[in-house]
């Protein structure tokens, strides 16, 4: 009997993962990926072809990874937020996508923030945008490639580029949309009058696509594309979401429990069921995959960090965490970890600096500051998010390429003083989508989105407690926060 299936997409900065599940339990049936074209700041960009032809690869590769031909029902697709991608009215792209690690779009977000005003802004989205932000990178073609803008038929974001090639709508989901900034999540309503400021008077509203609700279908994927992914016919397809949103709903987290995503970016989150708005601009009050938000904090310089460490130190991931974990009781050396700029605190400009070198420092120390610096920003964060009245006293879940370390994951419970559990899970990502696509493909309501996130919570995989160290790590912290302010972080040159 063939089995009923749902397909889950993953397509990330470096690549496009897929996921086949069992419509009924969610086990994992067949999984693939392919990778993406590298992509650096400070101008970070792919062609959304590049992201289909990953996508088509890796969908066929988890098909073949499947021992019988699995009965897909449905499909959505997460993927890497803020990007900017422009259709032509043949829906045709007009350009290589602008990254959300893209940051030349820093002074025109500057330009935008004294126009609209940094407190309304934050009132109305939620957030105060950053040069990774939707509205940073149009701006920027507004003003380096005007003409291009006489072309735009349609705006996307890399998520709603896959779901419009599968389906050839030109759909989104709150999630996505409340990273642009021009999306009011509340009101649930575009804000045209924004991109206005952005790239002129236009006729920005017809140009944006529609927002579904959480469990709503796009529309069914086209003959042609089913044919290339190798599925069947009449397949469904979700709204799609927010690589690191379908994560929290993959994981089967609810409010107030605390999520470190350390992978390309670092990110802390939780969710509410309120919004939440924060006029210093640390944490992002977007929305989530469920209907409620996800206020969380995202930071730049996160895994690449330990991996710049290896090259450093002369050794591997696996020896810069052997170093880590033999490093004293000192409190340093410390690392405010800046290395291709920041994107929270909003430093496009800083690069990374040590501090409190000795002469006595050792390469475990060192080792240490590099694995530690990412953690101490996300931390910071978390403090973000509890100043704006956020309940983070829930169970701490680490996932992404980072919590693999085990130095990561026994510094970010020395620092939290509290249990850190890594779920069983390899794609948090592709399996948030997996379960919206089984919502869409059981005609779920948003109630039974939630349900099915719960009933489909993996296990814990390594649960890792508090050290006792001996280390002044409240000394740690204030020494890192006050570096980490200031200016002397944004004078340095490439």
């Amino acid at each position: 009997m063939t089995t009923r299936a749902v397909m889950g997409v993953d397509s990330s900065t470096q690549s496009c993962k897929v996921e086949i599940r069992d419509m009924d339990s969610g086990v994992v049936l067949g999984s693939g990926a392919a990778p993406h074209p590298p992509a650096f700041p400070p101008s970070s960009e792919q062609h959304p072809n590049e992201w289909v032809g990953a996508f088509v690869a890796a969908a066929r590769a988890a098909m073949s990874a499947c021992t019988a031909t699995p009965d897909v029902r449905a499909i959505s697709v997460a993927a890497q937020c803020h990007g900017l991608v422009l259709l032509d009215e043949h829906g045709d792209v007009l350009r290589a996508a602008k990254l959300w690690n893209d940051t030349t779009g820093a002074p025109n977000l500057a330009r935008l923030v004294d126009r609209i005003g940094a407190r309304q802004w934050v009132m109305r989205i939620g957030t105060l945008p950053t040069a990774a932000f939707t509205i940073a990178k149009l701006a920027w073609v507004a003003e380096h490639e005007p003409g291009l803008l006489d072309r735009v038929a349609t705006i996307l974001l890399p998520h709603d580029y896959l779901t419009f090639w599968l389906t050839g709508e030109r759909v989104t989901d709150r999630s996505d949309a409340s990273g642009t900034g021009y999306f009011d999540s509340v009101e649930g309503q575009w804000i045209p009058s924004y991109l206005e400021v952005a790239g002129g008077p236009r006729d920005w509203a017809a140009k944006l696509p529609t927002v579904l609700g959480p469990a709503d279908a796009a529309g069914r994927v086209l003959p042609a594309r089913a044919a290339e992914l190798g599925i069947g016919p009449d397949v469904l397809v979700g709204a799609g979401g927010g690589d690191q949103h379908a994560a929290y709903l993959g994981l089967g987290l609810t409010d107030g429990d605390q999520y470190f995503s350390i992978g390309t970016s670092g990110v802390v989150a939780t969710s509410s069921r309120g919004p939440v708005f924060d006029t210093t601009g640390a944490v992002d009050g977007v929305a989530d995959m469920t209907g409620g938000y996800l206020p969380l904090m995202s930071t730049l310089n996160a895994a690449r960090v330990v991996d710049r460490a290896a090259v450093l130190l002369g050794t591997d991931l696996a020896g810069v965490a052997e170093l880590a974990l033999a490093a004293g009781p000192t409190r340093g050396p410390v690392l405010v970890p800046f290395l291709d700029g920041e994107r929270t605190p909003d430093r496009p400009h800083a690069r990374g600096a040590f501090a409190d070198l000795t002469s006595s420092t050792t390469r475990e120390e060192l080792a240490r500051a590099f694995v530690e610096g990412p953690l101490l920003s996300l931390l910071s964060g978390r403090d973000g998010l509890i100043a704006c009245g956020v309940d983070v006293s829930g169970a701490a879940t680490a996932v992404g390429g980072g919590a693999r370390s085990p130095a990561t994951l026994q510094l970010l419970a020395d620092l939290l003083d509290d249990e850190v559990t890594v779920p069983d899970v390899d794609e948090a990502t592709a399996r948030g989508a997996c379960i919206q696509a089984a919502a869409v493909a059981t005609h779920a309501d948003r109630a039974g989105l939630v349900d099915l996130a719960k009933r489909w919570q993996p296990e814990a995989r390594t649960r890792v407690q508090p050290r006792r160290h001996g280390r002044d790590l409240g000394g740690l912290r204030a020494r890192w926060a006050a570096l980490a302010a200031s200016p002397i972080l944004d004078g340095g040159e490439r």
